[in-house]
Formats: structure tokens, sequence, C-alpha cells
């Protein structure tokens, strides 16, 4: 309602309680008027009012919602399930043209401004969370994997001679798979050993450089968050190898954001080296569903260029996902967030401590991952690859998501290059181990739940190791009645372990 919605509504109602109502109406508008002002997220988040009011102004903007919409074309915004559009707040043009994902929609001026608000608070957020010198981002319908692959195509135009891509082994498949569908060949980089830690190999990395010749490698790709017992890459080091042979380097930093140690190895590495683009997920920092990611750089025109490589429009609702969880929350919420992630890695991280111990296990000393932790198990023994079936299906159907049991010499082919001692991050790790993450959002509740359950897989895996042991004691003891049914047990362990490890 306008001013003079307002003065007619007084003919029909008290015009002291019209204008009352008018004031709070001004109030909503006075947040969103300050919003598009600034393009920086609320110290406080708004409440749904605001935020409804807010979006039904955008979509009522784009031409699908015209009262008198006249379409001719074969995209017109139409929608055949009115519970379909109410699910994306009638936004139905996407975001971007054919030749550009942050270009304006001339028939879509409230989708548009959407993009560009969502943008400019992502990139507030960014800074906030350890990046201060960051120039550009966009937030991209894909998650993190294809995100990286649309910064390496945009890297063959600077780099037409390049065939190679020098990669810091990380043992995940979605990151190697994005050079390969670049059409990349990934020179893996073995990581050494330094106490319990898996760090990067930096002369191996300058030597490979040598050995190739800048020219021929499109860039450097690195990570920062990881599973324990790798660490974040040393970026600020790679940087400089970067900036002296004059290598791109792109960072896959995919739930680092929530992570200012993460955040604070991007920004000392673009200070003192190269970095041209570094990646992260929506769903794994903001805790919304999985589907975007967001490019960010310290080169605006550099991240214009990818965001003009994707090809089409694009698909809205990851934008409008991360805006409406960014304006509930308010940069307050947001850092109140970050600070119990801090607090809750300390409480695992003493947690899983103290129950290591109590099974003669050990947390492994990975100062330098801030997210990630990792216990040994020794309790396993002799027959590991089946226990470790056990335990990962044990954990899995206790309804334990998010845990990994690592093996020892576990091989896997991705994408025609064969891993050894795959999920590990190296060929020879010393020893099997249980993964365990202290992300965003987890409450305490998660922490002392997951200990219980963790503690009730282990007990009753070593009773399992003490029956076998006893077992294999006693020579009149008939094994073979009861072949069948263990091997049908491990291949049902088998199936499960398989389903547990690609759910997480």
């Amino acid at each position: 309602m306008n001013r003079e919605s307002f003065a007619a509504g007084e003919r029909l109602v008290s015009p002291a309680y019209v204008r009352q109502g008018c004031e709070a109406r001004r109030s909503h508008e006075h947040l969103i008027r300050l919003l598009l002002e600034k393009g920086k997220c609320p110290e406080d988040g708004w409440d749904e009012s605001t935020l409804e009011l807010f979006l039904h102004e955008l979509a009522i903007m784009d031409s699908n919602n015209f009262l008198g919409n006249c379409g001719v074309g074969e995209r017109e915004g139409r929608v055949a399930s009115a519970l379909v559009a109410r699910r994306h707040y009638r936004f139905i043009h996407g975001i971007g043209r054919s030749g550009d994902i942050s270009a304006v929609q001339p028939k879509a001026a409230g989708s548009s401004l959407l993009n560009r608000i969502t943008n400019s608070l992502v990139l507030d957020i960014i800074k906030l969370a350890g990046v201060p010198t960051v120039t550009n981002c966009f937030v991209v319908p894909m998650a993190t994997g294809m995100s990286l692959t649309l910064c390496f195509l945009t890297l063959r135009h600077k780099r037409p001679k390049a065939k190679y891509i020098i990669w810091p082994r990380i043992d995940q498949k979605s990151c190697f798979k994005s050079m390969i569908t670049a059409g990349f060949e990934p020179v893996v980089i073995e990581n050494v050993l330094e106490g319990d830690e898996l760090r990067t190999d930096l002369k191996a990395v300058e030597a490979k450089v040598r050995e190739l010749g800048p020219d021929s490698i499109l860039c450097v790709h690195s990570t920062t968050s990881c599973f324990a017992p790798r660490v974040p890459d040393r970026l600020e080091e790679l940087a400089v190898i970067c900036a002296n042979y004059g290598i791109p380097h792109i960072v896959n930093n995919a739930y680092g954001v929530q992570s200012s140690k993460c955040m604070h190895l991007i920004q000392q590495g673009a200070r003192v080296g190269r970095i041209d683009a570094f990646v992260q997920s929506l769903d794994k920092n903001f805790m919304v569903p999985v589907g975007g990611a967001i490019i960010a750089g310290f080169n605006d025109s550099f991240i214009q260029e990818i965001s003009k490589m994707y090809p089409g429009r694009a698909s809205a609702s990851p934008s409008l996902d991360v805006l409406i969880t960014l304006l509930s929350l308010g940069s307050n919420g947001y850092k109140k967030l970050l600070k119990e992630r801090k607090e809750m890695f300390s409480y695992l991280s003493s947690q899983l401590k103290k129950l290591s111990e109590n099974y003669n296990e050990r947390l492994l000393h990975t100062p330098h991952n801030p997210i990630s932790l990792a216990v040994t198990l020794k309790i396993l023994g002799e027959h590991q690859d089946r226990a470790i079936t056990q335990l990962g299906s044990m954990l899995f159907t206790r309804q334990v998501s998010g845990a990994r049991v690592v093996p020892l010499g576990s091989v896997q082919t991705v994408s025609g290059h064969t891993f050894r001692g795959f999920m590990s991050h190296a060929n020879h790790y010393p020893c099997a181990y249980l993964n365990a993450a202290a992300a965003i959002g987890m409450k305490t509740q998660d922490v002392d739940l997951f200990m219980k359950r963790l503690d009730k897989c282990l007990k009753t895996v070593r009773k399992e190791q003490k029956k076998e042991s006893n077992a294999s004691g006693v020579d009149n003891y008939d094994k073979t009645k009861d072949v069948d049914i263990e091997e049908m047990a491990l291949k049902l362990d088998n199936v499960l372990l398989d389903t547990y490890q690609n759910s997480s």
C-alpha cells in the first residue's frame, strides 16, 4: 500500500489506527531501503514478515507476475503447478541471460535485483569471515566440483597451450573429476607425512613445474578444507610459486568459509603471491540445500570472465536460499554460528580424545586442520578390512552420518587414475582411522549422541575381536557351519558400507 491507499483507508477506519499501521509498514520498508542502499548483510536478522514483504515486492517486478502481461515467447515464466510457483516465491525467470549469468534480464527486474543483492551480501560475508580484500564474487547454481570446472574452462582461453593441472592430492572424487571434465590432465602431487599430518610437498610441486614448463600448466589446484589427517595446503608458499612462475592458482575452499584459519590462508596467499579464484559450497557453509557455490577472487575482471563463461540462464533457487538465510541470520547471527562451531570443534576433540584412550587408541595430532579430526583404529586387529566394514556399517545403521572409517591399502580408480590408500590421501598412511568433523550448525547434543553410539560400536567390535581370538585357539572348533552365514553377513556389510561411503 502506498500513501494514497493509506489516505483512502482513513475514510473507512480511524485515521489514528491507519497512521499506526502506516508507521509499522515504514519500519519494514526502512530495513529494505537500507539493504538496497548499502548492499551489506544487516547486523541483526530480519523477521519473516519483513522477508516475505521484500520477496513479494521483488517478485511482482517480474513480467510473469504482471496483471496485464501477454507473453508470446517460448520462455514466459509459465508454471503449471501453483505449488511450484509458491515454492519459488513466483521467481520463475531465473537469473542471468544467455551470455552472462550476472546480466540483468529486461523481463525480470525483480529476479535480477535478487541476484545482485545476493552476490553483494555473500561478498560482505566472505569479507567478514576473514578475506577482507576479496573484490568480487557470484553465486552459481552448481555444486563445488562443477564450479571448479567452470574456473578451469575460463582459464583455457587465457592459456591455450596448457595441458596439465598441478594438484596436491586429496582423496575426494568431485575435485579430481572437475579437472578431468574440463579436459585437463591432473598431475597428482603426493603429500608428505609430518608427524601425524599429511602436508603439501612444496619441493615436488616446484620440481614438477620446472619439468613440465609453466606454459603447459593451466594452474595449481590447491585445497583448504579437508579430512584429517590431511591438512590445508600450504597456500602462502603455493601462491608464491604461482606468482614466480606466472601460473594461475585456483583454491578449492569447499567448506572453508566457516573456518577463520582457512580464510586467513586465502587472504595471506593473495597478499604474498597469487590466487586467482577460490570456490566454496553454499550448503556446507550456509546450511542451505545442496546445489550452489560461490566463486570469488581478487581480480574483478577475471571473476566477470568466469560468470560470462556460464552458458545460458541459471536457476535462482540457490541465490534465493542463501539470501533468505543471510537476511534471517544477519551478520551477528552468522558470526555466532562461526563462534559456536569453533567451540564444538574443541568439545568434539576433547570427547574423542577421552573415548579413544578408553580403547587404547589415539586422537591423531593434526593442529593445522581446523574442522576435521581423526582417531586411530588399532582395535580392529588383524582382520582389518572386515572389521572396518563392520564398524562403518554399524555406525551407518545407527544413524551416524558423516563419520568415515578409513582402512589401510584401499585401491580405487577414479576417471582412469588409480589411487592407492584411497580415502587416506596417501599411498601408505601408517594406520587405519576414523574421521569426524565439527561443521557449522553442530550442537553439543550431536557430539554427545555420536560419542554414545561410537562407544557402543567399539565395544561390540572389541567383543567380536575377543571371540575370534578365543575361537582360533580351540583346535576342535568347526567353522564350516558358519561359512554361509558369515559370507551373507559380509556381503550385507559391504552393501551397507558402500551406501555409507556414498552418503558421506
